[in-house]
Parts: structure tokens; sequence; C-alpha cells
């Protein structure tokens, strides 16, 4: 039985993309090589922020069904490829995903088939990674399959902007595959942006994302020396974002996480240099700044506790909200770990509350969130913000905290130290 779409990959990016599909009419094969995420999926269980049980099951309903059974790529008019592509070991980028999902693609590949790959990754992965292994299977890019790439744009946790209404770019490796990419996303993305290339819209997904990289590293840096100035960071940016043009508000905080911007930029430097052989400045220096916010928040936690007499060994410390974004539930690169690890490190008695959250893993050792927040607050030496869940109430914290340290610089109150 043909199908329209394949989807490889049942995570925060695929799971969204065959939804949208679902509801635009298309016929819809999930494809993942997780036993849970397959069992839970066909059992009406969403496993991703975005989706509900509800919309699990309509989308079960309408013909949606996961697999690993990779025959039934071959009888998808399109394959879209969303795997995971996180940082190896050495920085560098881990493909191993993406590889792998080619090899199974390719020995299902039919003619007329059309492969799109979404994962993030660096410019010419489209074209010298994939292209390649696909020729395995004899036929010709172009001619009698077509390949393309467009980069995942999904924000987690966005109640604004979804599949539908944020603007898709797609760039094939030749005009005959944007063609058929352009027409497969315009069934269910309302405006379809053609790239000139595969490579160009490789390129534009690491440029996003590098920008909020090297503005979020500008304002962290200043939220260090201003604090040293006695200059309230967070007034300077709320006066500055009133100019209605040439400004774009970007805040400080505890470090960057989540799947993009910790590792996205990485991927662009990482071509650089080993391409070009020469460094990218900026994304380099910016790394550095970022990845130092965790360390420089764990100081500003022990000069605070210093200022009441108190060493951190020993305090007892309270961490609000441990995932990477607020109100979800997504731990990916949070920069809560590595705070979590360097408190344990440095002897104090850790305790945490995420709404999102009940057990918090730091490196084996498991924490079970607080189930009294007020108890917890009143005994903490300090409570330390470091993600601002809506559900949180800022009264209830300047109340019933001895020493509260916000590092996402929502409470503005005399008491209380912001990043």
């Amino acid at each position: 039985m043909t199908t329209d779409l394949a989807v490889i990959g049942l995570g925060y990016v695929g799971l969204p993309l065959a939804q949208a599909a679902v509801q635009a009419g298309l016929s819809v094969i999930g494809y993942d090589v997780s036993d849970r995420v397959i069992a839970g999926l066909n059992s009406n269980k969403s496993h991703v922020d975005d989706l509900s049980d509800a919309d699990i099951a309509a989308m079960v309903k309408a013909g949606f069904s996961a697999t690993k059974d990779d025959s039934v790529l071959a009888a998808a008019k399109a394959i879209v490829i969303c795997v995971p592509t996180p940082l190896s070991a050495d920085g560098g980028p881990d493909l191993s995903a993406v590889l792998g999902a080619t090899h199974t693609i390719a020995k299902n590949l039919k003619a007329g088939q059309l492969v799109i790959l979404e994962s993030t990754t660096y410019p010419g992965t489209t074209q010298d990674l994939v292209q390649p292994i696909l020729a395995e299977s004899g036929l010709v890019v172009g001619e009698d399959y077509f390949l393309a790439f467009s980069p995942e744009r999904i924000d987690p946790g966005n109640k604004k902007y979804g599949m539908r209404n944020t603007p898709k770019v797609v760039g094939g490796l030749n005009p005959a595959s944007t063609d058929k990419a352009v027409a497969l996303y315009e069934k269910f993305v309302d405006t379809v942006v053609r790239a000139k290339g595969a490579k160009e819209a490789e390129m534009a997904k690491l440029l996003e994302n590098t920008y909020r990289h090297i503005n979020i590293a500008l304002v962290n840096e200043m939220a260090m020396f201003c604090k040293d100035l006695d200059i309230d960071l967070w007034d300077v940016i709320r006066c500055a974002a009133t100019k209605p043009f040439g400004f774009q508000a970007f805040y400080p905080g505890p470090g960057v996480g989540g799947h993009c911007i910790p590792i996205d930029p990485n991927y662009l430097s990482y071509q650089v240099k080993t391409n070009l052989g020469y460094p990218f400045k900026f994304v380099e220096l910016a790394q550095e700044i970022n990845a130092g916010m965790p360390a420089y928040v764990v100081n500003r936690i022990q000069d605070q506790l210093n200022t009441v007499g108190k060493a951190l060994n020993g305090s007892k410390v309270l961490v609000l909200g441990v995932t990477y974004k607020p109100d979800i539930a997504d731990q990916r690169e949070s920069p809560a770990i590595p705070i979590g690890l360097e408190l344990l490190e440095k002897g104090a008695q850790l305790e945490f509350h995420d709404p999102m959250v009940e057990t918090w893993r730091l490196n084996g050792r498991e924490l079970t969130r607080v189930a009294d927040l007020k108890a917890a607050l009143n005994r903490a030496d300090i409570t330390v913000m470091l993600q601002d869940h809506a559900s949180y109430n800022t009264d209830e914290l300047i109340n019933e905290s001895n020493l509260l340290f916000d590092t996402r610089g929502r409470i503005d109150h005399p008491e209380v130290e912001r990043l």
C-alpha cells in the first residue's frame, strides 16, 4: 500500500511534521528504532511536549502508525529524515543517525521517490554524504529520485508558531528536487521559501542559530561586567528595547540549552576549521562565554552565601527549574546540569523543584523533586531560579526564601539578587 509520506525519527521534529501532514489529509507512516516510542505512539501516548495524547490519538484515528519495519519506506512517495545530530565527544558533528537512516532508505529506494533531510548539519552533508549512499541503489538523483534539504524550525513550547505558520526553507540538489520538495511542504505549510540549493538551506539553519548564540554571549558577558559596575543590565535592555529599529532584545541567563543553540554553531565552526583551516572566531568566542556561564552562576551563589557568613560547602541550595526552556519538560543541554554537578562537587546540599520534572538525573545520581515547595524554600540557605516556569509565584518565592538568586531576570525586588 502506497503512503504519501514516511517520517524517520519521531521526536520533537518528526512528530509535529507527521501531525501536520496527517491534518492536511496525507497518509503518513512513522519509522523509528525505539521500541518504547513506537509502542507509545501506537497506544495513543505522546512523548514530546508539543503534542498531547489526544493529538496522537487523532493521528492514529486518521491512519497514522509507527513501526521499525523499514520495508514501509519502499511504499512512500516521500521520505523525511528527522533524526538527532548531537555533538560527538571531540566536539565535532555526530552524523551516525543520519548515515544510518540514509543506508536504510538506500536499500528501500524506488524510482520516483523524494528524500528530504531535516536534521541539522553542516553545509554539504546532503550532497557529500547522503547522496553517495543513496547512489548505491543505482538510481540517479534528479532523474530517478529527488533529494533536498529543509531545516527544521520547531520551537518546543511556542504557542504562536508551529509547523503550519512557520515559513519552510527548501533547497534541492537540483531544480527538479527543489520543485518536488516545495510541492510536498506546500500541502501543510503556509509559506515555503526556495533556497538556491541544499547548501544554502543547510547554511540558513546554522546562520539563524549562530546569530542567537553570539547575541546571547554578548549579553552574558555584559551581565558579568554590569554586575561589577553596579549597573542593572535588565533595565538597560528594557530601555534599549524601546528603540523601534536597529535593536533586538536578547537576555542573559545561566547558560544556553536545548537542541540548537549549544550545538548548531559548533557545526559551522567545525566546518570552517576542517575545510578552510582557520577558526570562526565569533562562534568560538561566543561558545567560550556561554559555556562559562554555569561556573559564573555557581560563583555568584557562593558570593551571595558569603554575604550572610555561610560557605557553599554544607549549605542547602534549592534549584528551581532544570529544563532548558520554561514550561516544557525538555532537559537537553540544560545549563542546570553543569550547575547542579558543580554545586554537588563543592559540597552543597542540593534539592530541586520543577513542575515539569519529577526526577533530575545528574551523572547517574537521581534527585527527586521536593514535594512541598514552601517548606523547601524555608529550609534552603539559598534558592536559585534557573528556569522561570509560569507556575512559580514570585511573591511566594520572595516571602519564603532566605536568599533568592534569579538568573532569568523575572523578579525585580530589592531583596532579590539578579544575574
